[in-house]
């Protein structure tokens, strides 16, 4: 009887020790994931509608500043066709002056004399004294008529008094024949035409005329 019980004793030790070999040491911890599927769609979802602009908060580009600079540089770089200037008279010359056809014989206005008519007409003050008959001293007055000799000799010097063109403010007293005579080579009737005025037309103190 007692050898029956050792011998299963030992069949159930022999059994127990074959079961520990086929069995692994330690069993390894189930393995937990991190992140859980759901909450990796959630947080994919919040960051796509976080990048969304929403309405009314779209970003509009600012508009490009254009300083006055860049307009400047803008037009500097167009060349804009342009028309033939308008030949113009040198300055201080009086060459170009109207001339109008000298007259048989002049009657004298306020402020004219002899060698202002001999300036105007490019005529030799002595030819026209000499044509009328005059000595020197002799006095003549407005409204005189003084005979212009056809054949006369030319003016010598400078028939020119005063720099033209230029303007010129009138003072009391003032007529187109007497600023006339101030300038020496410049006849009434171009000033009267280059300032749209009559020829005797009485002259305001202070206004400025241009003498041509």
């Amino acid at each position: 009887m007692k050898k029956t019980s050792l011998i299963i004793l030992i069949a159930i030790i022999a059994s127990l020790m074959f079961s520990a070999c086929t069995m692994s040491a330690s069993t390894p911890p189930p393995v937990t994931p991190t992140t859980n599927l759901s909450e990796i769609a959630r947080q994919a979802t919040e960051t796509a509608i976080a990048k969304t602009p929403k309405a009314g908060n779209t970003q509009v580009p600012e508009e490009t500043e254009v300083t006055e600079a860049a307009l400047t540089e803008t037009a500097a770089a167009v060349v804009e066709p342009t028309s033939t200037p308008a030949p113009t008279q040198e300055e201080g010359s009086t060459d170009v002056v109207t001339e109008y056809p000298v007259p048989d014989s002049y009657t004298l206005h306020s402020g004219e004399f002899i060698f202002c008519l001999a300036r105007r007409f490019n005529i030799l003050p002595e030819d026209i004294m000499d044509y009328n008959g005059y000595e020197y001293g002799t006095l003549l007055f407005p409204g005189d008529t003084i005979l212009l000799p056809p054949n006369g000799r030319g003016y010598l010097g400078d028939r020119a008094l005063q720099y033209h063109p230029a303007d010129y403010t009138v003072i009391y007293g003032d007529t187109l024949y007497s600023i006339a005579c101030l300038y020496g080579d410049v006849d009434p009737r171009s000033i009267a035409a280059a300032n749209d005025l009559d020829i005797d037309q009485v002259l305001t103190p202070g206004t400025v005329l241009q003498i041509p």
